[in-house]
This record gives C-alpha cells, sequence and structure tokens, in this order.
C-alpha cells in the first residue's frame, strides 16, 4: 500500500483557528459549574478553570508581551498562579496546589480569556512581511497547546466527576455506532530500513523531528485495538493475580494500588464511568485507562492465542500508521461523543483516534534532536526520562491535531487518560 499524505487542517486563515480553538475550548468548558471547576482530585489533574487560564497565559506571555508593542499583562500575578513549567519565564504556584486557587473566580477567568483574545486579534491583524512567519509559527504552537489541554480539561473533569459518589455526568453522551468489532488479524510489515519523524510540511512538534532511518525485523499488526471483551478475558483468566504476565514494578503497583481493572470499569465488569456518567460496557469498543503496565501485561498473556503477542515499538507503530489513509472515519473530540467506540468492520480501524496506543518504546530524543532555544524548549525536551510513547489520537483528541508522526508520553503508572494498546508481533 501507498502512504498516504499527513492529514493537515484546512485552508482557513491562521485567525480563523485561533478563533475556532479558543471557542471550543470554552464549549467544552460550558457543562460545568464553577464549582466543578475548581475541583483539583488528584496531582496529575488540573482544575478546569486552571487549564482556561494557563493556554491564555501561554499566548499572552510567547506572543502579546513580546510582540505586540504597548501590550500591558492584564493581572501581573497570573504569571505565577498559571506558568506551567517553563522556569525559564519565572517560578509557578506547585501543581498539586492548584486546587487551592479558589480565586481568581470563573469569572474574572473567562474575563482574561476575553482580554488575551481582543489583543491576540491586534496581533494577528498587524503582523508585517517580517514578522509573520516567526509570530506566526509561535500563533500555531499556541493552537496546538490549547488543543492538548482541551484533551487534558476532558480526562480530567472525568476523574473529578468519578470521585463523586453521585457519578454525575459530564453530558449526554450520543449513541454510540451499534458495530460489531472486527475478529482480530495481524497484517505483516517487511523489515529493512524505514522513515520516520516529520520531514515534510505542517505542524510538528520539536520531538517528532530530526526525521531519520531505522532497522526493523519482519514485523506485523493488529487490524485494530484490544477491545473490552478480550481485556475482560484476561481479568477472568486471572489475570491481574498471576505475577507471571507482569513486570515487576508492575507487579509492585498492582499490589500496592489494589488494581484489579481498568481504572473506569465498574466492580460488575460489565459498568463503567464514562462522561456519560455509568454506561453499560461495550463489549466491541477499545479497552481504555490503561496504564502501561496493564497494556503490557495483557500483551504477554495474549501469546497464548496469538503467538509472539507483545506490544509495538513506536518506529513499527509510525510505519504501520503511515500505511494507512488518514481520512479513513475516525472518533475524535469533534464529534462530541468523548468515549470509545466500537468500528464497522474494515481492513484495519481506529489507528486515529478513539484510544492512545502505548508502545514499548522509551520516550527519548531522536539522533540528532536538540530543544529549540529559550522558554519554549521546555516545552518537550525536558520530559524525556522515564516515560513511554503512544501513538495515534483518543476520543478526546481534535482530529487535525493527529498525525502518524506524533508522539504522546506518559509514566507507566498513569491511567485517567484514554490509553489503550494494539498488538504487534
Amino acid at each position: 500500500m501507498a502512504a498516504t499524505p499527513e492529514f493537515q487542517p484546512g485552508a482557513e486563515s491562521l485567525g480563523h483557528r485561533y478563533r475556532s480553538t479558543r471557542s471550543f475550548t470554552e464549549a467544552l468548558a460550558a457543562p460545568l459549574s464553577p464549582e466543578d471547576m475548581v475541583v483539583q482530585s488528584m496531582p496529575d489533574v488540573s482544575p478546569t478553570k486552571w487549564h482556561l487560564a494557563h493556554v491564555s497565559w501561554f499566548f499572552e506571555n510567547f506572543l502579546l508581551a513580546p510582540h505586540l508593542p504597548g501590550y500591558a499583562a492584564y493581572d501581573e500575578r497570573f504569571g505565577y498562579l498559571f506558568n506551567s513549567y517553563y522556569y525559564q519565564v519565572g517560578q509557578m504556584h506547585r501543581r498539586a496546589e492548584r486546587g487551592f486557587l479558589s480565586r481568581p473566580s470563573v469569572a474574572e477567568i473567562l474575563a482574561y480569556r476575553q482580554h488575551v483574545d481582543k489583543h491576540m486579534e491586534q496581533l494577528l491583524d498587524r503582523l508585517d512581511e517580517d514578522k509573520a512567519a516567526h509570530v506566526g509559527v509561535l500563533v500555531e504552537l499556541g493552537i496546538q497547546h490549547e488543543q492538548q489541554h482541551q484533551e487534558l480539561l476532558l480526562t480530567d473533569i472525568k476523574h473529578v466527576l468519578s470521585q463523586n459518589p453521585l457519578k454525575p455526568a459530564y453530558h449526554d453522551m450520543p449513541e454510540g455506532s451499534g458495530a460489531r468489532a472486527a475478529e482480530l488479524a495481524f497484517i505483516d510489515f517487511a523489515g529493512g530500513i524505514h522513515d520516520v519523524g516529520q520531514a515534510g510540511p505542517g505542524f510538528h512538534f520539536d520531538n517528532e523531528g530530526p526525521a531519520h532511518q531505522v532497522l526493523l525485523q519482519d514485523f506485523a499488526m493488529a487490524n485494530r485495538p484490544v477491545t473490552n471483551r478480550e481485556y475482560r478475558e484476561f481479568i477472568l483468566a486471572g489475570g491481574y493475580r498471576e505475577p507471571r504476565w507482569w513486570l515487576s514494578e508492575g507487579w509492585a503497583t498492582i499490589l500496592a494500588e489494589d488494581w484489579s481493572r481498568p481504572f473506569y470499569w465498574q466492580e460488575d465488569l460489565a459498568s463503567e464511568f464514562t462522561l456519560g456518567g455509568v454506561q453499560a460496557l461495550n463489549p466491541d469498543a477499545p479497552v481504555s485507562h490503561l496504564s502501561y503496565f496493564e497494556a503490557d501485561a495483557y500483551a504477554s498473556w495474549a501469546g497464548k492465542h496469538w503467538e509472539g503477542a507483545r506490544l509495538p515499538t513506536e518506529f513499527e507503530w509510525e510505519v504501520f500508521a503511515r500505511q494507512q489513509d488518514t481520512r479513513m472515519p475516525a472518533n475524535t473530540a469533534d464529534l462530541g461523543r468523548f468515549h470509545p467506540d466500537a468500528a464497522d468492520s474494515q481492513p484495519v480501524s481506529q489507528v486515529w483516534g478513539d484510544v492512545w496506543e502505548w508502545t514499548r518504546s522509551s520516550y527519548s530524543p531522536y539522533p540528532g534532536y536538540s530543544p529549540p532555544a529559550g522558554a519554549i524548549g521546555e516545552y518537550n525536551g525536558k520530559f524525556m526520562s522515564g516515560q513511554f510513547v503512544l501513538r495515534g489520537g483518543s476520543c478526546a483528541t481534535s482530529r487535525d491535531h493527529i498525525r502518524s508522526t506524533y508522539r504522546n508520553f506518559f509514566y507507566p503508572p498513569d491511567r485517567w487518560q484514554f490509553t489503550g494498546l494494539r498488538l504487534a508481533r
């Protein structure tokens, strides 16, 4: 199969992309009360209003302050409150204590967003040819950064609501497709030297390059992600009670945390907490909210059924994904369901959207990688330690934020994100 071009945003102007992205963020927050927006249910979760403020601070700090003449900060104190991890910019409020910030209010945060939007319009209108290219790159980075926080807003508020005994719904979740998962099959790929990484036109994060070549052995990739039905078989077969399937650190984690099922599954193994409240578990949908440890243990156990089954490397995944049509239907945030769904039977499905897929590759720099100069260089490079790469996007990822070279990354025990797996061998 010939590789298809990367999915690219439409031809709309940068200003239109900016406005639509900002509007979508506020639409995602609209179902929430001010009380919902201030809760921080664990250190990895940020309150909704912090997300709303932080992405605005990003535009204010990296675009308005240096590039709009005469710009005055909305509130000098916001730099400390809403900086995330850019130490070259200044100190910041502790991440684990963001839920302590009852002030500024949600109304003040929304006013801050309006202030930033007003001045960003001025900046976009005043760009001259000399500055347009450089500033345009920063605007696009800010848009992509906000799309990342849109996904975090959804996954974080799901965790917040799940901790409430009332199990409230974020929204009325649309009906699923009613599809049945295709029989699991493997697609063979020839080994050899393959090109990976981002080299073509279009936006990409610094950690997606430089493009380079890798040597792969012959491998095969599953035609779809692992489903809830298949993962439940692992549980019922005693998967969480048998240490031989688990990495040592993973086994220690499930003992310490008393894990016995995916994060949002209920004890009956037939229902799960979703952004639509507690719903019946769809056996044909991709299993989600798995840690790396759980994904790896399932892959080890699955070798009983499919000899040699394992997690793919990120480069096997990328070579596989480059052969798939990026225009294929995808359950992404644009559809508004915000929950994995089953896909109609087809040769390959759900490469894009539904669940991020764990790989067995550690998150590390590509040959020749160097972070950008200045505080922007803190965006990705300094996190290249102790994490694993995920690929493909999820049901909470915007469609125009997905590409085959995108490298997401989380720590092995993390499972509050929409994370699942696709087998390789």
